[in-house]
């Protein structure tokens, strides 16, 4: 089974893949995968969402963060959260570690 294809959990930590470089142009982000060689881009939204990952011990942590910043349902958050984390995985942009 394949890191993409591993079933994620609200206590996994989230953080930037070593293969990957990042820059921040405005609210946005555009990545370089330097192992696919692929440029991907983050609106703000998604910019933000990745940023909160990032800094939080766990998925979990980030869901409730960006709870008090977005008026959304809780269970729809963990939804999309846990999609958007999936979609990087799959392009090799983060990594997945137990928190």
């Amino acid at each position: 089974m394949t890191q993409t294809e591993t079933p994620l959990a609200l206590t996994q930590k989230v953080s930037l893949s070593s293969q990957v470089l990042m820059q921040d142009l405005g609210g946005e982000s555009v990545f370089l995968n330097c192992a696919s060689e692929e440029y991907f881009g983050l609106d703000a939204i998604g910019t933000r969402m990745l940023a909160v990952l990032q800094a939080s011990n766990s998925i979990a942590a980030a869901a409730q963060l960006l709870l008090d910043e977005y008026d959304v349902e809780a269970d729809r958050l963990e939804q999309d959260l846990l999609a958007f984390v999936q979609s990087l995985l799959a392009h090799g942009l983060v990594e997945i570690t137990q928190s």
